[in-house]
């Protein structure tokens, strides 16, 4: 077969197993294996891998680059030094005993020679973040143990891949001096390592803050460049190297305020994850079912001891003289799911070996898949369950944060907390933060664009951000670090004027709706608010009377009449069902749902009018509470 065409059939099965594994909200690596045999040569036979030659495994070193690079770009810095301790002994100490307790496995449960063993316990060191974050994510758990689950998946992984290679050319030339040799240029990796990516993250962080040297649009295609490039060339001086400087170069890209805003992001999170599905694809249907079937029973119970034996040995013996709680051990000893880096390295050792004309390279990799895919689905099942029964789950998330104390962010927070929906309000002015407080809002002082402060306001229970500062820079700052440190689902800035019928560009940006039901000048209304003429009133939808109604002597179309509103009136939260929520712009309207809506004293008839021409009516007020017999 056509090596382009495998390629394609391979490209599409992966991105089609993780539109569904989406959908069905599970580790997308619980499709890639069984689809990828199913694709593969002994069944399907339309994915043969061999037809790429050596290109398959260009493939994978490009791939690797590109993932552990978007592993570091996500890593925050300041939660890492939170969780320095526990992160740095479970990536060292943590290393060490799993690759002995999983060597161990192998050579007394799959009674394979020591060399062999050896080189599986290397395999199995890594965990994977590829399945770890998207595992976490979904799980909603609280904020340092996910950062330490996902360093851990990051961080292992190039520490894993390199140990991995010092015991494969161990096993491949085994004499005393290759040892001591091994062990000097493992060294000289990890060093060359760190210090290229520590430059190489510098050099790309320097030029993407360079002022117009990265033309708008092209900051994703260049930060990819020059991942590869590093990647490569790390590579060429000390080999193996790449892998950590890329992993170290993410982090400080990430880290160092350069103009990494969600757009990088998103694109690298997409690149992971095709190249993902690709690589599993084509690493799977190389694997043959008789490898697999001559492992016998004993692949099952040596699985097994390392996911309740060895894995918990490794966390409670590497954790000791941390301060993490025993129930915090307890799960990280329940997850290790293993990923792509070590289906590719796994790959490339049994390359190695059937070059050098070694035995058993093909029963390590069908050994290492299976691992893979016992502990992901293992993840997949009983993750969640004990993240809920060890109480390490955030509550749902349902709080509203609104950056920005004035009389308008104010009457819309009374509005929210009147129909139960919990509000808490970010200002770094004194002044105005003495205002809230008084009203009985919960106030966090400071600067919102440091985490320090989003932390504060607990960001990781809050469902809904609102931008409504006079400083369009500031709101959209503000919404794309919450979109991309917490994962706020919503958010929504205030704006004085719309690019056509569309948002501005800094809200889109932002990746944000537009507050209200439309732009309004809000320092206006703010103005209205202190001199004491507005009123609230509270109206119902019905049904707009007519398709077309007169709004000062012209036929206007009914879903056009919020553009003439103007300043009479605006929309403050709407209820709909049991949920009150601040109001948007392109919300359409359900009969029953309920408003909030300042008017302007002054023009209160024609607001009224105006609103009952579009189908809102004054909701009737409440039957008073009869008073108790005596």
């Amino acid at each position: 077969m056509h090596a382009g065409l495998t390629l394609s059939i391979a490209l599409i099965a992966g991105v089609l197993a993780q539109l569904l594994a989406r959908h069905l909200n599970i580790p997308s690596t619980v499709l890639l294996l069984p689809l990828g045999a199913a694709v593969g040569p002994e069944l399907l036979n339309w994915v043969h891998p061999e037809s790429m030659g050596h290109g398959l495994f260009d493939l994978v070193d490009f791939a690797i680059a590109v993932i552990l690079f978007e592993g570091g770009l996500n890593l925050q810095w300041s939660r890492l030094r939170r969780q320095e301790a526990p992160i740095r002994q479970l990536v060292t100490w943590g290393a060490v005993l799993t690759l002995i307790g999983a060597t161990l496995v192998a050579h007394f449960i799959l009674e394979w020679s020591l060399e062999h063993s050896l080189l599986f316990g290397s395999l199995v060191v890594v965990t994977g973040p590829t399945v770890v974050a998207p595992l976490v994510r979904n799980m909603r758990l609280r904020p340092h143990m996910r950062t330490i689950i996902e360093a851990e998946g990051v961080l292992i992984d190039p520490i894993g891949a390199v140990l991995a290679i010092l015991v494969l050319n161990f096993v491949l030339s085994p004499a005393a001096e290759t040892l001591t040799s091994e062990l000097y240029l493992l060294a000289w990796r990890l060093g060359f390592g760190i210090v290229a990516g520590t430059v190489g993250g510098f050099v790309v962080s320097r030029l993407l803050r360079w002022p117009g040297l990265v033309p708008h649009g092209y900051t994703n295609i260049f930060t990819l460049a020059m991942t590869y490039g590093l990647f490569q060339l790390s590579d060429q001086v000390i080999p193996q190297s790449g892998i950590l400087a890329v992993t170290v170069a993410g982090i400080l890209v990430g880290n160092l305020g350069t103009q990494v805003d969600r757009d990088l992001r998103d694109f690298k999170d997409q690149m992971t994850i095709m190249l993902v599905g690709l690589l599993f694809i084509l690493l799977v249907a190389d694997i043959r079912w008789n490898d697999i079937l001559e492992l016998g029973p004993a692949a099952w119970w040596a699985v097994a001891a390392l996911i309740f034996l060895v894995r918990p040995a490794s966390v409670f013996l590497s954790t000791i003289g941390t301060e993490l709680p025993l129930k915090e051990r307890l799960f990280l000893a329940w997850v290790a799911p293993r990923g792509i880096v070590a289906a590719a390295i796994a790959s490339l050792t049994a390359e190695a070996m059937r070059q050098k004309e070694l035995e058993g390279g093909d029963a390590l990799r069908a050994m290492v898949f299976m691992t893979i895919g016992v502990t992901v689905l293992h993840a997949s099942l009983f993750a969640r369950p004990m993240a809920q029964l060890l109480h390490l789950r955030l509550p749902n998330r349902e709080t509203v944060a609104i950056l920005g104390i004035r009389e308008l962010s104010l009457a819309v927070a009374t509005e929210l907390k009147k129909g139960g929906t919990p509000v808490v309000f970010i200002d770094a002015a004194p002044r105005h933060c003495r205002l809230a407080e008084d009203a009985g809002f919960p106030v966090i002082f400071g600067d919102a664009l440091e985490e320090r402060i989003m932390m504060r306001a607990r960001f990781d229970s809050v469902e809904t951000v609102i931008g409504l500062t006079e400083n369009d820079h500031l709101n959209s700052r503000f919404i794309t670090l919450a979109r991309t440190l917490f994962k706020v689902p919503k958010a929504y800035m205030a704006v004085d004027s719309l690019d056509g019928q569309a948002a501005p560009a800094h809200v889109r940006q932002a990746d944000a709706e537009v507050l209200f039901e439309g732009p309004h000048d809000i320092e206006r209304w703010n103005v209205r608010f202190r001199q004491g003429v507005v009123e609230i009133l509270e109206f119902i939808f019905t049904e707009p009377p007519n398709h077309s109604v007169t709004v000062d002597g012209k036929l206007v179309e009914s879903k056009r009449i919020a553009e003439q509103f103007g300043e009479l009136c605006i929309f403050l939260t709407i209820r709909t069902g049991k949920r009150t929520l601040p109001m948007r712009m392109g919300y359409v309207p359900k009969k029953g749902d309920q408003a909030s809506v300042a008017v302007h004293t002054h023009e209160n008839m024609k607001a009224c009018d105006q609103l009952r021409q579009q189908g809102w009516i004054p909701k009737p007020p409440e039957d008073p509470q009869p008073a108790p017999a005596k």
